[in-house]
Order: structure tokens, then C-alpha cells, then sequence
């Protein structure tokens, strides 16, 4: 088993010492687990990017003008977005990665997007989505099990894709689903977002503990890990940017209020265990409160399924760990007869090869 790529993002003065071969392996799995263009520019800011051999330099570099080249479409996207929910007097709420290059924080520094994701007020989302369709942004499920799944269960409608530049949102209005356990209040989170400076947009972005919250729940409520090791990098270094001590007790006692403290406890604990975050004693305690009974069996999972998702990082258990946690993310999802019902449905759709699931023309 070899896992460069979270070494590197632990310490990164120890790619200096790496010959072709390992090069090689860092490169590949880096790419797999989606930080290539963060472990670039982590080397740029070092003065250390011109030191590495000249061919997986160039892959560095690539990835580099990729993630600049995505952040200005992001950022050119989100103002689109935010005109058109102006006219639904509501303002662009961003969430993860589009949030991460708007507030123009540290996680944003190489980091690529697939989606933007943002949040509305539930009560706001039939005008929300009116005025997006109007702006080109269409439904990409046809299916009308699709669309009673996301819209009856889920925290978000489903995707909307641009009929012209194929630009993908996700459109929140909360941040787990209303099946799950204890969802938080959402209007907590609207009420608290912060206004970034975009001129003649009203976007905002959650509130520092907010953040790091709405990460935490997305990584350890997810059953697919594939972005797992570059998502617990942002949750790193969210937390390295915003450490204070009003920052540490605003986590505490905001994940209380949201119900987040088990997944808190996960990123704490597994943010210093993997990446040696720098995460004060106190908070540490006060967070280990929520840990599970079975938490060394989750260590276990994580710790396997955290790592890039590539063959030479594996080893015997990965696999079976990243199956677990599949299953997991789908049990923390919906209650059982409701997830009986539904992961049913699907294994028939697949089974007789009906294509329900085929995204819109676009």
C-alpha cells in the first residue's frame, strides 16, 4: 500500500525528496482524489514548483490553469445565478466550493468544482426555481420517481442544468435531508450567512462556523467517498483559517443548535488524525462528547476510505470499508422502510435496463 497524496497534504516538504517513480504515483493519485491542482499550487506558494522534474511539472502546471480557468467561470456563473434570484428578491446563498472562491478563503486555492451549490428558503423554492428556469436552468431527471424523490425526501431539488453552457446547480434548502435524523433548521443557517464583496450581487456566503458545520455533514453523511481526502482538506483548512478562540466556542455551541455534533466529532478527530490539523485540546474533549460507541470501528472505515481512491492505496479492507460507509450514507439518509423501498426500485430499474435516470438533452 502507498498513499503519497495525503502525506503531501500533511507536510508537503516531503515531496522534495521523491524520485520519478514516486512522481508518478503522486501524480496519478493525486488526480484520483481531485487535489492535483491544490497540491500545485501548495508548491507554487513553497517556491518550490520549478524544483520538481520537468515532467510532472507540466501535469502540475496543467492543473493549475485548469482550477484558475474554473474559478473564473465560477465566479462569472454565480453572478448569473444571482441576477436571476434577484428577481425572486431572494439573494445567492453559496455553499462548499463556489462559497470557498467567492469568500476568495484559502480552501479555494486550487480546488475544482463540478457544481455550485446554493441555498434558498424552502417556503422560496417553487419562485427560486421559476426564475432559474427563465434564466436557461432546466431539470436534469426526467423521471417522475426522480422528481418525487428529490422533491418529497431530499434537502435539494433536483440538479439544474444550463440549456446553453451546461453549467450544473444544486439548489438547497437544506443541508441534509428531511428524511434524515434531527435535520437542522435551515433558517438558522440563512439567518446568519455573510455578504461577500461582489459588486451589484447580493451574495452571501454561511457564517465561519456554519461552514465548517455544512462540511463536516456533507463528508461524514455521504456514502461516496471519491472526493473524501480533497473534502477533508478543505475542512482542514477552513479550520486552520478561521482558528481563534471565538471561533472554537462558536463551533461548539452552534453544532449543538444544529444538531451536528457527531459529525463535528468525525471532522475534529479525523482532520488531526490525517492531516495533523492544528485543533485545540479543549475542543477536541468537548467534541469527543458525540463520539459513537463503535468509534474505532469507524476510524477503521475512514481511515481506509480517505485515502485517494486508487489501486496502490488500497489495501485488502479498503473496498469493503468503502462499501460500509456506502451503505451507511444511505441508512443516515432515509429511515428503513423508506430506504428498503427506494434502493428496491432501483436495483429493478437497473436490473431490466429501463433508462429513467437519463439526463435531459441539453
Amino acid at each position: 500500500m502507498i498513499d503519497l497524496v495525503t502525506p503531501a497534504l500533511r507536510d508537503l516538504r516531503g515531496v522534495r525528496a521523491l524520485d520519478l517513480r514516486d512522481w508518478d504515483i503522486l501524480i496519478r493519485q493525486a488526480r484520483m482524489a481531485n487535489v492535483l491542482a491544490r497540491l500545485a499550487d501548495d508548491l507554487a506558494r513553497a517556491g518550490w514548483l520549478d524544483d520538481v522534474p520537468a515532467a510532472p511539472r507540466r501535469h502540475l502546471q496543467s492543473a493549475l490553469i485548469l482550477a484558475a480557468r474554473q474559478r473564473l467561470e465560477v465566479r462569472a456563473e454565480s453572478l448569473r445565478v444571482a441576477r436571476a434570484l434577484a428577481e425572486a428578491g431572494e439573494p445567492l446563498v453559496l455553499l462548499k466550493g463556489a462559497a470557498y472562491a467567492l469568500a476568495d478563503l484559502p480552501c479555494a486555492a486550487g480546488r475544482l468544482f463540478g457544481d455550485i451549490d446554493l441555498l434558498v428558503p424552502r417556503d422560496s423554492l417553487m419562485r427560486a426555481e421559476t426564475a432559474l428556469l427563465r434564466h436557461g436552468w432546466i431539470s436534469s431527471h426526467l423521471s417522475a420517481y426522480d422528481q418525487k424523490y428529490y422533491r418529497r425526501w431530499m434537502h435539494e431539488l433536483p440538479p439544474l442544468a444550463h440549456t446553453r453552457r451546461m453549467t450544473v446547480l444544486d439548489v438547497h434548502h437544506n443541508i441534509l435531508p428531511a428524511t434524515a435524523h434531527r435535520p437542522p433548521d435551515a433558517s438558522l443557517l440563512l439567518a446568519a450567512a455573510r455578504p461577500v464583496a461582489v459588486e451589484g450581487a447580493d451574495i452571501r456566503v454561511l457564517a465561519p462556523a456554519d461552514m465548517v458545520l455544512h462540511s463536516a455533514c456533507h463528508l461524514f453523511h455521504e456514502g461516496e467517498l471519491d472526493n473524501g481526502l480533497r473534502d477533508l482538506s478543505d475542512l482542514d483548512r477552513l479550520l486552520r483559517h478561521f482558528d481563534s478562540p471565538d471561533f472554537w466556542a462558536a463551533l461548539q455551541t452552534r453544532a449543538a443548535a444544529l444538531h451536528l455534533q457527531r459529525p463535528l466529532y468525525y471532522a475534529l478527530h479525523l482532520c488531526q488524525r490525517i492531516l495533523a490539523s492544528p485543533i485545540p485540546t479543549t475542543a477536541l474533549q468537548r467534541a469527543s462528547d458525540a463520539a459513537p460507541g463503535y468509534a474505532g470501528l469507524m476510524d477503521a472505515l475512514y481511515i481506509r476510505a480517505l485515502r485517494p481512491n486508487h489501486m496502490l492505496a488500497n489495501d485488502a479492507f479498503t473496498p469493503l470499508a468503502r462499501w460500509l460507509l456506502y451503505i451507511r450514507g444511505h441508512w443516515l439518509r432515509m429511515p428503513p422502510h423508506l430506504l428498503a423501498w427506494h434502493l428496491s426500485r432501483k436495483a429493478v430499474v437497473r436490473r431490466l435496463g429501463l433508462e429513467e435516470d437519463s439526463p435531459r438533452p441539453i
